[in-house]
């Protein structure tokens, strides 16, 4: 495909749900760009934004200061219609109407199945679409990657939670059951367990049946009490454990209260919920936001399309051949098509990823809770 020239136009797109890190994503990417003598237009809010024609063009000067800020400030939302073929020559058209070659999409599953649909269409002079995608989602459960954009940040703010929580909980000689984001995915609940020193984790990924749950619970309790010293616990329960926390801490204070527990163990429930997903971004998020943000323009600038900057991932026996950007080795591209396929093993459980996660927490539960 041909390399763009300066003066071409490509367009960038924040989607689905927000992540920390965003904004940095954008600044690198209009910065590199003008750099490189390309024209940047802003999306705004999403796919939906694109079929109303919503974008503008932006400067090295729209993008001050936008590092230090959480969510993203072309805004987001989830569009339905462009999960259908004629919104997506809807929007398609309008991208003929501003001249775009060139297609950044930061985002997760979603928003990334949407870039590898854009990639099937050419553009206003005849040639496919130069699309690239930039992986964001505070759950970490994009595949092909070993870090998303948002994630470090979320797992920082739980962590710094769970340490003020932890301090009542050892005020008090109490348990917390906590329930942070996580949906298909447990990776924000297994490591912030483990740096914020919790006693337990419960990750959908091990497909517990509610009584299974509770027998964990107790167990962990059981384990990690000590009636002539430690007499607090804090267990980290992902979202995605379908058993309601409010009926976990029901029932684990039955059960509990049918043990022969020297003490009275109280227990209580904190919801972390959105935020988890706000929040100003760590130097980690911002660096490697603007690192994928700059080689996703080259990428495009090259006439790369229909893949997605990675970050600092191995490759197994049985991937597809990968590029290694040349200007940091700790960048590839992989296609899209594959990485949306282990993204849905991830969710599935069947990734290699996913069953390595889950071998790890089994040797490392009866560390914690000890």
């Amino acid at each position: 495909m041909n390399s763009l020239h300066s003066g071409d136009r490509i367009a960038i797109i924040t989607s689905g749900g927000d992540a920390p890190g965003m904004n940095a994503a954008i600044r690198g990417v209009v910065r590199v760009a003008q750099n490189r003598g390309l024209q940047v237009l802003g999306v705004r809010w999403g796919y939906q934004g694109l079929l109303k024609g919503d974008m503008d063009l932006m400067s090295v000067r729209d993008v001050d200061g936008i590092s230090r800020r959480g969510g993203t400030m072309l805004g987001t939302s989830r569009c339905p219609e462009f999960l259908t073929e004629a919104g997506r020559k809807k929007g398609v058209a309008i991208l003929h109407e501003q001249k775009i070659k060139g297609i950044i999409v930061i985002g997760g599953n979603g928003s990334l199945a949407g870039a590898h649909a854009l990639a099937a269409y050419n553009d206003h002079t005849g040639v496919p679409f130069r699309v690239v995608g930039i992986p964001a989602s505070i759950d970490n459960d994009i595949g092909c990657t070993s870090m998303c954009i948002g994630t470090d940040t979320a797992l920082n703010t739980i962590v710094e939670a769970c340490d003020r929580i932890a301090d009542t909980a050892c005020a008090h000689a109490r348990t917390f059951l906590i329930e942070v984001m996580g949906r298909d995915c447990g990776y924000l609940a297994m490591t912030a367990a483990i740096a914020s020193e919790s006693d337990g984790v419960l990750m959908r990924e091990e497909n517990l049946s509610p009584e299974q749950v509770l027998d964990r619970l107790v167990g962990i309790v059981q384990q990690a009490y000590d009636p002539n010293g430690r007499q607090q616990v804090v267990v980290i329960k992902s979202e995605g454990v379908k058993t309601p926390i409010d009926y976990l801490k029901t029932q684990l204070d039955k059960r509990l209260a049918e043990t022969d527990m020297p003490i009275r163990v109280e227990t209580r429930v904190t919801v972390l919920g959105h935020v988890c997903r706000g929040g100003i971004p760590t130097a980690a998020d911002r660096l490697m936001s603007q690192r994928l943000g700059h080689a996703a323009v080259r990428a495009v600038e090259q006439g790369r399309s229909d893949c997605m900057t990675s970050w600092h991932v191995l490759s197994r026996p049985g991937d597809p051949k990968v590029s290694v950007f040349e200007l940091d080795p700790y960048i590839t591209f992989w296609p899209l098509e594959h990485v949306l396929e282990e993204t849905a093993r991830i969710a599935n459980g069947s990734s290699e990823v996913t069953k390595w996660r889950l071998r790890i927490m089994r040797e490392i539960e009866p560390i914690l809770a000890q």
